[in-house]
């Protein structure tokens, strides 16, 4: 199935979440001198138009990214991740949401190397444009969790590996814990990020407990919910589970998701959530 398109999503609570954590791992990464790869599973087009028709249709992003969008009292915390969305928007107006590509593409630095990978036959060629100047970016159609084994370990033996997959079928949910062992297997002091949606509080449950039975230690999970768990059709919340956390990325978080979820939620309905899987 390939019907998802993240443009009807683009800027969303979901959004923030991940690219706030996205963008602290990777401002973390940047601290030491050597090299890293970018590594985006499922990338997708890499730029949104908030004003398009798929953005339009939903309206997500008015209760995400908008409602942070003007205000003057930003944690710091938040400053690398809306760097990147204000270089999209040079004028002050709210017109394009960058996804994770284009995150990276504008913390990332010029030694470090982008490497994204999208299946949707039309978000592809998107991606391709995009980044069709950029000399440190390969662009692949092809299967993500595939990339997991053919990609690493990188030459750099450092590097962020995001997997975002849309999960249109239930078993994305297996896969992506797969695709975790395969990478980690190969590759076990990288960084993995990887976001999940809540629609059923069971799956994500099973998901967790299939992590812990991995044996890989330091998971670090993350979750904000604009609603509490329910059974009926819709995204509830969305977490991020990151194995290897930078060492600040517990205590950023710990501080932050307060703040996003008072901004992002204000009828204060659902919760957050900072745990550790498995710890060291």
């Amino acid at each position: 199935m390939l019907s998802y398109r993240h443009s009807f999503h683009a800027g969303n609570h979901a959004d923030v979440l991940k690219h706030t954590v996205q963008s602290l791992i990777i401002t973390a990464l940047n601290e030491k001198d050597k090299p890293y790869l970018y590594l985006d599973t499922h990338a997708g087009a890499g730029r949104y138009l908030l004003s398009g028709e798929h953005a339009e249709r939903t309206g997500e992003y008015l209760e995400g990214i908008a409602r942070i969008w003007q205000r003057d009292d930003i944690p710091e915390a938040l400053e690398p991740y809306l760097d990147a969305v204000r270089a999209m928007n040079p004028n002050g107006t709210l017109r394009y949401y960058p996804g994770s590509p284009l995150i990276a593409r504008h913390l990332l630095r010029a030694e470090d190397k982008l490497q994204l990978t999208e299946l949707h036959p039309s978000d592809c060629p998107l991606l391709r444009q995009e980044f069709a100047k950029d000399n440190r970016a390969t662009v692949d159609r092809s299967d993500g969790y595939q990339q997991l084994k053919a990609k690493l370990p990188p030459p750099q033996r450092r590097g962020l590996v995001l997997i975002d997959p849309p999960y249109e079928m239930k078993t994305d949910y297996q896969a992506v814990v797969a695709g975790i062992k395969e990478g980690h297997k190969r590759f076990a002091t990288g960084v993995y990020a990887l976001w999940y949606p809540v629609v059923l509080r069971q799956q994500i449950k099973r998901m967790v407990h299939e992590l812990e039975e991995t044996g890989i230690r330091r998971i670090l999970q993350i979750e904000l919910a604009v609603r509490p768990d329910s059974d009926q059709r819709g995204m509830t919340a969305s977490g991020m589970i990151v194995i290897n956390p930078p060492w600040k990325l517990e205590q950023q978080m710990t501080a932050l998701l307060p703040w996003l979820h008072k901004v992002l939620v204000p009828a204060g309905t659902g919760h957050t959530k900072i745990s550790w899987i498995t710890p060291e």
